[in-house]
């Protein structure tokens, strides 16, 4: 992609090493973690396609938004460039959500480049005005696991562990995935003081989008893997609920990213014989599997944590749906 968008501006005065911390004005643009790290995400991916550097994950991914290279992203903050980058995510098959989702990051990267006196206000004022290419509405489509592939994730995402403590973490991360519908976001946001008892019974205060908080039940099978994978860390109540697992063992402090929780996902699915499945995958299967069962809609919408019903209805509507009338018209014309 590089050898297509050629910079616009090129700032000979600037000096090489001149950076730009843009994950701590963001902070004060997009107050929701979850936003921050998507637009950390697309930044990281833009810097990547149209300057030619390798894209970065994890914590990389965190320094490299805390210290842009000014030198060489400014001459390629434009609106041709954002246009044709647009462009090009559209005719690799990126959805409206993602593309929208791609379009403000960078817009909004241009509007804290211009405030600090980094980019013109007309440069900025322009790449606002680009449109995002038409897509499909909605999701790319993803996988919907029945009932019996979940199990063989989960079984699978303990056959890879290596040692006694990726097996009790992977255990965890699967439990949680598996049963309450977690958002990836939300796992790696866990802390060991989000788990208390109300009622007398185990909750979990999740922190989903938008900065939103709720407590919900925490499943038997949820509270069995957690306990076990108490005896290889130490559960201080502000530490991460789930992390990274050295070779040997060695359980580091730090806590799990959600780049490295799609690895351990997709480790689990190919062990499986599974192909390719996200984690966003796993909620959607739940979701799917509750109402191939017949649980009501607004059960299925409280453990989405939806705000509502008609936003659950839409979610399922993505589902492949049962063609009922076709399989009784190919009964009467006598098809099999």
């Amino acid at each position: 992609m590089n050898n297509q968008l050629q910079p616009i501006n090129d700032p000979v005065d600037l000096p090489a090493g001149t950076t730009f911390n843009f994950a701590e004005v963001l902070t004060g643009r997009a107050s929701s973690p979850h936003t921050q790290r998507a637009y950390a995400r697309w930044v990281d991916r833009y810097l990547a396609d149209v300057t030619g550097q390798e894209p970065t994950f994890g914590h990389e991914r965190t320094e490299r938004m805390r210290a842009l290279p000014l030198k060489l992203l400014l001459p390629f903050m434009s609106a041709p460039t954002l246009r044709a980058w647009l462009g090009r995510l559209a005719a690799e098959g990126q959805g409206k959500q993602g593309l929208n989702q791609a379009r403000a990051a960078i817009i909004t990267l241009s509007a804290l480049l211009a405030e600090a006196g980094w980019l013109d206000d007309y440069t900025s004022a322009a790449m606002g005005n680009v449109r995002a290419p038409r897509a499909e509405d909605g999701q790319r489509p993803g996988r919907w696991l029945s009932i019996e592939q979940i199990r063989q994730l989960m079984t699978a995402a303990e056959t890879i562990a290596t040692t006694d403590q990726q097996c009790a973490r992977n255990r965890l991360v699967m439990s949680m995935l598996c049963t309450m519908a977690l958002r990836r976001e939300e796992l790696v946001d866990a802390r060991w003081s989000d788990f208390g008892i109300q009622n007398g019974r185990p909750v979990m205060l999740i922190h989903g989008k938008g900065s939103k908080a709720v407590y919900v039940d925490v499943p038997k099978t949820v509270m069995e893997a957690l306990e076990n994978w108490m005896h290889h860390v130490n559960p201080a109540p502000d530490s991460a609920l789930i992390r990274r697992v050295w070779k040997g063992g060695r359980v580091s402090r730090r806590g799990l990213t959600t780049d490295a929780l799609w690895r351990i996902v997709s480790a689990a699915a190919r062990e499986a014989g599974l192909g390719r499945v996200a984690p966003h995958d796993l909620r959607r299967s739940i979701a799917g599997s509750l109402q191939e069962n017949g649980v009501a809609i607004d059960t299925i919408s409280r453990l989405l944590r939806h705000s509502n019903v008609a936003i659950t209805e839409r979610y399922l509507s993505k589902l492949p749906q049962q063609n009922e009338g076709a399989v009784l018209m190919a009964d009467l014309l006598g098809l099999e």
